[in-house]
C-alpha cells in the first residue's frame, strides 16, 4: 500500500501561523476498507454491510461509517506536507455532513487558528485545526475542528 512521504519538515508550534494551511494527499474509500473498519470496530450495521438494505434507505446504497470519515481525515493530516511533531490530541468537534459511498476519493482541507501557548503545560502550545473532509466532487462530507497541543521549538532545544 502506498503511503505519501510529506516533503517538509515536522512543525513546532512555534513554526505555526495563524491561517496557514494545507490540503492533504486523497484517500479511496474502497468496499474492502469499509469492510475492515467493520471488523476492527464491530459496526456491522446493514447500512454498511449490505447493499439490499442499503438501497431502501435515504442513501440509496452502502455509506462508510460517519466514524470511518473522521479516522480517514486524522490519517490524511499525519501525511501532509504541513504537520507537526508529534504532539497530544486533545480532541474533535466533528459534523457528518453528506454520505461517503464505495469509490469515493476523499481529501482534506485545513486551516491553522487559535494558537495559543499552554497554561497547564509549559513547553507547549495549543492549536486548532478547522478541517474539512471533501470527496471527488468538491463537496464537504464532514467538517469540524481538531484541537492538538504540541511541543515549542524552544523546549525542544
Amino acid at each position: 500500500m502506498a503511503h505519501h512521504q510529506p516533503t517538509t519538515a515536522e512543525k513546532y508550534w512555534d513554526d505555526a501561523q495563524e491561517g496557514d494551511s494545507c490540503i492533504s494527499p486523497s484517500y479511496t474509500v474502497t468496499e474492502a476498507r469499509i469492510n475492515a473498519y467493520a471488523e476492527l470496530t464491530g459496526d456491522f450495521t446493514p447500512v454498511h454491510m449490505d447493499e439490499a438494505y442499503a438501497k431502501t434507505t435515504p442513501f440509496g446504497t452502502r455509506v462508510a461509517h460517519g466514524l470511518f470519515g473522521l479516522s480517514i481525515a486524522d490519517g490524511l493530516k499525519t501525511q501532509s506536507d504541513y504537520r507537526f511533531v508529534p504532539g497530544m490530541s486533545l480532541g474533535w468537534s466533528w459534523d457528518f455532513v453528506r454520505p461517503i459511498k464505495i469509490n469515493d476519493v476523499m481529501h482534506v482541507r485545513f486551516t491553522v487558528t487559535g494558537l495559543r501557548q499552554s497554561k497547564s503545560r509549559p513547553g507547549w502550545g495549543i492549536v486548532i485545526l478547522p478541517s474539512e473532509l471533501i470527496n471527488q466532487l468538491g463537496q464537504v462530507v464532514q467538517k469540524g475542528e481538531h484541537r492538538l497541543m504540541i511541543p515549542l521549538r524552544a523546549a525542544a532545544a
